[in-house]
């Protein structure tokens, strides 16, 4: 039976078409892989199907009763919820049965007896709802979450304003695992998580019975939680039974047979035109050429899928910096509380150095406090000689009105609109996504946005915030092929070992000289 039935959904965004004819359903206990590059649709999907967004045309059906839960990237959670708040909501239905029950119980002295026993039934049952769901249980189950995921240590009464958008992610996938709902809907869940609680969203969805769909672009995390992949590409949407490498393999066998069927009749195309070309004025062959043309003109015509932009990022360098990039001295990271014991630290030129290590530990405090964008608690940063610094920050200012042009140029003023172009076009972008509004953008677009302002400058030392995040994997390969040729030195937030591996010449683990308890 179907848990979800899509028919015949077309969508777009002015001229931009996004979805033609594309039909899909879910069953139960499926484990659903949606993947596809940056801007395809995936997120749109999601929201369609929700119901946060209408379609243009086609008809989206959930089978009765089902509750859906939604973890999404751009959830936006309001000033005055703590933490604890949040979690606890996710029990907002059971926390009403009680209210019910409890209405029940006040009425039961005013009552006769038929509707004493009628009332006694109902909150009986009400009871054994409570009973079913672990209500009494509520705050171990909250606590259970809240440490497995990292989130305790951050103080649940804390205002989630006050979080970092990796945290808020966090908080809510919390509250979403916490509901239980039939069906999960993960749109890039293990952005921002490390890689501790990467390894325990991966067991909980191993072992979750109902049916998800996720979206992600991390291929280990893929493949070790899907059972069918669903690709979305030019418009359409293709299911693959197996994991991403065994859709991989059928895919490049499928993509094969059609450029060789292309290419045979592009071929039988060719020697059709140059017979009627040379016989249709000959009275002896006419028949035969027309004949021939009768065919062109019925020929189903085989078209290949068009290729998508792949970005090429080429990292300009300046000048050769001093032999130390950075050196701390018993610097002390933090903003209120410390974040670390002292660190003697030091960082020399052509070292590719990544920052491992549990959330909210301090690894971006400290690229910040190595940048002088917010002032240590202790100790000092000396920062070496002629350094030209890029900087990748983890997130984008979500208020940023300006399209990817402007936001160039504002960057680069000097350029012309056709090197502006060009830059955004070289990112992997297309003329419909350089002339939107930065903010409409997908999550991965934005990011080759930035990218495009970090590799036309000249800089000598990269400092990169998990610039991964979101980044489809035709980006990821090429970011990675050119960090590895890029000259410089880098300090990079990572925790994918699959991206920095062959990559990094030293790994930092951060939980070494964290003052958090892990």
């Amino acid at each position: 039976m179907s848990i979800l039935n899509v028919e015949h959904l077309t969508h777009g965004f002015g001229d931009r078409a996004i979805f033609d004819d594309v039909s899909f359903r879910l069953l139960k206990g499926e484990h659903i892989g949606l993947i596809g590059a940056n801007g395809e649709g995936k997120s749109t999907f999601m929201n369609i199907i929700t119901g946060k967004l209408m379609p243009d045309e086609g008809k989206i059906e959930w089978a009765k009763n089902v509750r859906v839960g939604y973890l999404d990237q751009h959830t936006v959670l309001e000033k005055g919820m703590t933490i604890e708040s949040v979690l606890h909501s996710a029990f907002d239905f059971l926390y009403e049965m009680e209210n019910q029950m409890n209405e029940i119980y006040a009425k039961l002295a005013d009552v006769d007896e038929d509707e004493m026993n009628r009332l006694m039934d109902e909150a009986g049952t009400l009871q054994d709802l409570l009973t079913m769901h672990d209500f009494y249980m509520i705050d171990a189950k909250v606590d259970e979450v809240a440490r497995a995921l990292g989130i305790a240590e951050l103080g649940l009464s804390r205002d989630v304003t006050e979080l970092s958008g990796g945290q808020r992610t966090k908080v809510l996938m919390a509250k979403l695992l916490l509901e239980k709902p039939d069906i999960l809907l993960l749109d890039e869940p293990t952005n921002y998580l490390d890689v501790e609680h990467i390894e325990w969203l991966k067991r909980y969805l191993n072992e979750y019975e109902s049916a998800f769909i996720l979206i992600s672009h991390d291929i280990p995390f893929l493949n070790s939680v899907v059972n069918l992949i669903y690709h979305m590409d030019n418009r359409q949407l293709n299911r693959y039974v197996g994991d991403y490498d065994k859709f991989m393999e059928v895919y490049e066998m499928k993509k094969a047979q059609q450029e060789a069927a292309y290419n045979k009749q592009q071929k039988e195309i060719a020697e059709l035109k140059d017979f009627v070309a040379r016989n249709k004025a000959r009275v002896s062959t006419r028949n035969m050429a027309m004949s021939r043309q009768k065919k062109l003109d019925n020929m189903d015509l085989i078209e290949l899928d068009r290729e998508k932009p792949k970005p090429e990022f080429e990292f300009r360098e300046a000048r050769t910096p001093s032999r130390y990039i950075f050196q701390t001295h018993d610097l002390v990271i933090g903003y209120d509380d410390p974040l670390s014991t002292p660190l003697n630290l030091s960082m020399e030129r052509g070292q590719k150095i990544v920052l491992t290590g549990a959330n909210g530990i301090g690894k971006t405090t400290l690229l910040k406090s190595i940048l002088g964008l917010i002032q240590p608690l202790g100790g000092s940063v000396e920062r070496g000689d002629y350094l030209e610094i890029g900087y990748f920050e983890q997130e984008m200012d979500q208020s940023v009105t300006n399209n990817c042009i402007e936001e160039i140029w504002k960057e680069f003023p000097g350029m012309s609109q056709f090197e502006v172009r060009s830059a955004l076009a070289k990112c992997g972008l297309t003329t419909k996504h350089i002339e939107s509004q930065v903010r409409v953008l997908s999550g991965g677009e934005q990011a080759k946005v930035r990218l495009c302002k970090l590799i036309n400058k000249d800089t000598n030392i990269l400092l990169l915030d998990e610039p991964t995040n979101h980044l489809d994997v035709d980006a990821k390969e090429e970011l990675k092929r050119a960090l590895i040729d890029y000259k410089g030195s880098i300090l990079m937030v990572c925790h994918e070992p699959d991206f920095y591996e062959g990559l990094a010449t030293d790994v930092w683990d951060c939980s070494h000289w964290t003052t958090r308890v892990l």
